[in-house]
């Protein structure tokens, strides 16, 4: 995968820790700028996402925002007067399966404002896990711009509740947004990283190609009536089911020991 904008050199705007035990953990570090989508922060998460995406010891990421206070508060609106900025480009914000071709599941951890592009980031990660002090807001109408990216929220969270959060821009709580389903886990702030860590594990621990074949049987469905997505889905799975590891599954658990996935 290749940015739309080029190659760029990992900064400090966005840290990279690859960990051991194949999870990559992303984190937007301008906290003092509430982690906003500034030009140096985009450039820097599109690097983040193709290192991701092309080390193929790394198998699912977590994305989250340095400090306490923001996750990311959106896009840089002095940049936006600078620049005059109308329609954005298309590859303006990083987002993951939009602009970005991940293969890879991914978990934003939201602590503090998940707000307009923020809101974004954490709606296109696979999941979502959110400490009790988050707060969820799509704000563009407050600010006079759009939010054509929510499009897909209609598969997530229910129309009437869809609306009131685009028409009227307010934020709703952590608490509210676990009750909406927009969030699957909610925690307190000091255990946020943990649990999304133990999130990315339970994936983690399943066959590497039911886990990938899964992941795209759930957006295959989200976009096609019922018996195009069967017919999709058991076409995703034909792979899985002819691998290595469907047979080392069946007989791990005969065995009473875990599976030595392969991946293949």
């Amino acid at each position: 995968m290749q940015s739309p904008q080029g190659d760029f050199e990992m900064s400090d705007a966005v840290l990279f820790d690859a960990r051991d035990d194949g999870i990559a953990i992303i984190t937007i570090n301008r906290p003092e700028q509430r982690n906003c989508l500034s030009q140096e922060v985009r450039d820097a998460l599109f690097a983040a996402w193709e290192r991701f995406e092309n080390d193929d010891a790394m198998r699912i990421a977590i994305l989250t925002g340095a400090g306490e206070k923001a996750f990311c508060a959106g896009g840089d609106l002095k940049e936006m007067v600078e620049t005059g900025m109308a329609v954005p480009a298309r590859d303006f914000i990083p987002l993951p399966y939009d602009n970005l071709e991940l293969t890879k599941p991914t978990i934003a951890a939201v602590n503090g404002y998940a707000f307009a592009g923020g809101w974004a980031l954490a709606q296109n990660c696979d999941l979502c896990v959110a400490s009790s002090n988050a707060k969820f807001a799509v704000t563009e109408v407050k600010v006079g711009r759009g939010s054509p990216w929510a499009a897909p929220l209609i598969h997530m969270i229910g129309q009437r509740i869809f609306m009131e959060i685009v028409l009227t821009g307010k934020p709703i709580t952590a608490a509210r947004a676990y009750e909406i389903g927009l969030v699957n886990r909610l925690v307190e702030q000091d255990a946020l990283m943990e649990a999304a860590l133990e999130l990315a594990t339970e994936v983690l621990e399943g066959a590497p190609l039911s886990v990938k074949a899964a992941r795209e049987t759930v957006m295959l469905s989200t976009e096609m009536g019922r018996s195009a997505a069967l017919q999709a889905a058991r076409a995703a799975h034909e792979l899985t089911y002819n691998s290595d590891d469907a047979q080392e599954g069946p007989r791990a658990f005969a065995e009473k020991r875990k599976p030595e996935w392969k991946g293949r």
